[in-house]
């Protein structure tokens, strides 16, 4: 499994798990947002809500927000290219264990 640096997946109970699991953690850089989807998809949200927009109230914000997840079809086309795992690989780094391909 691909994990983000979070503590949780180091806890103890999740180590004790995995010395009988067939489940291998594979942890991403220790700063790597372009390799984690839900930092593209959160940079998208951001640059389609929030960047050059001014709400006047909480309630307008809020009501962006909304727009935005209740119509994902507006997006598909962007979405479905920048939340790929297509990455041009170029180089290898050994990190932690794991090879990791810099771009």
């Amino acid at each position: 499994m691909i994990c983000d640096n979070a503590r949780y997946y180091r806890s103890k109970a999740v180590q004790e798990y995995l010395e009988t699991s067939r489940i291998k953690l594979v942890f991403l850089p220790p700063y790597a947002p372009n390799l984690n989807l839900i930092e593209r998809f959160w940079k998208f949200l951001k640059k389609n809500v929030l960047y050059n927009r001014y709400y006047e109230t909480f309630d307008e914000f809020r009501e962006a927000c909304e727009t935005f997840f209740k119509n994902p079809h507006k997006y598909q086309r962007e979405l479905r290219s920048l939340l790929t795992a297509n990455f041009e690989l170029i180089g290898c780094v050994k990190s932690r264990n794991i090879d990791v391909r810099l771009v």
